[in-house]
């Protein structure tokens, strides 16, 4: 058998889950990250998110299947070089100032890059000389993304990065990180609620639910492949025909009409019903509040099928 593991992938999951003693927090994900891909990862509070980046990170250990890094055990020291992991209680050392951060940064980093840590500090202006124990939540995040940046990471693991910042810090700050991500091409992974700020920033997408993976792949693959129509409610309720010969996601009801966010097994009739791409927080907001709705793996998501060797 053939190694499938391929460079341009930055991460990979087979079989991946994780069980604590009150059940399963992840279960089966299986899927494929392209390297140099911005990607958002969606889900509501307790669907797994966290637990995912901790498995991709090496902080937790799985209790069925894998995770690789760009072709690399986690375990490996190349993979620990290449991952730079951003948690939510951004564990840092409250004496420390903000130099003496990045100075330990640079000293704990052969690859660092001190200009580009300095930039996230001077973008959020945060002090070099305050110490880390004097600043705010939201600064605090900074100093973190600083140091994950500074490590010049292939790979950026961002848990819920901005949830404390404020509407003009979280702007400025999701433009550096963007920038400092898009002039390396870095591979970024960030875990958000904030579906708005996803549109022409992720290009690719993981919605986790119930510890399952829902949706995958590129956000304009994952778009094209479904419809929001609108059209006039069925008899007594039910749902119309020309709906239900499509895959529903969602169905949603107002006065006398219906919309629907479909998957369409063909060309929706557009006589009686008016017929549009959703948005990717439509598409989104379909599926978290669909639970049930059947998941979509698009190609670009798939690992590739394991080589049997001759």
């Amino acid at each position: 058998m053939t190694d499938r593991y391929e460079p341009s992938t930055a991460l990979e999951a087979t079989g991946l889950g994780k069980k604590y003693r009150r059940g399963w927090a992840l279960r089966d994900l299986t899927f494929r990250l392209p390297a140099g891909r911005i990607c958002a990862l969606v889900g509501p509070n307790g669907s797994g998110k966290s637990t995912l980046l901790s498995l991709a990170a090496d902080l937790l250990a799985p209790t069925t299947g894998t995770v690789r890094v760009f072709g690399a055990d986690l375990r490996s020291a190349e993979a620990r070089r290449r991952i730079a992991f951003v948690a939510q209680d951004k564990p840092l050392y409250p004496r420390f100032t903000v130099a003496e951060t990045l100075r330990l940064g640079r000293e704990l980093n052969p690859g660092w890059d001190q200009s580009a840590a300095e930039r996230i500090m001077a973008e959020a202006e945060v002090p070099l000389t305050a110490r880390v124990g004097s600043l705010s939540g939201g600064q605090r995040t900074c100093v973190a993304l600083a140091l994950a940046l500074g490590k010049r990471a292939d790979l950026l693991l961002l848990d819920e990065p901005m949830a404390d910042q404020d509407p003009l810090r979280r702007h400025r700050m999701m433009g550096a990180l963007m920038a400092e991500a898009a002039e390396r091409g870095t591979s970024v992974v960030i875990s958000t609620h904030v579906l708005a700020e996803l549109d022409g920033v992720c290009d690719f997408l993981l919605l986790i639910g119930g510890g399952r993976l829902r949706l995958a792949g590129d956000t304009d693959a994952v778009q094209a492949a479904h419809r929001l129509i609108t059209g006039p409610r069925g008899a007594e309720g039910g749902t119309p025909q020309e709906v239900a010969r499509h895959t529903v996601v969602e169905t949603r009801t107002t006065g006398r009409q219906l919309t629907a966010l479909i998957r369409p097994s063909a060309a929706p009739a557009e006589d009686s019903w008016i017929v549009r791409e959703p948005s990717l927080e439509e598409v989104l907001l379909g599926y978290l509040g669909a639970p049930d709705a059947p998941p979509l793996i698009t190609s670009g998501a798939r690992p590739p099928v394991a080589e049997v060797g001759r």
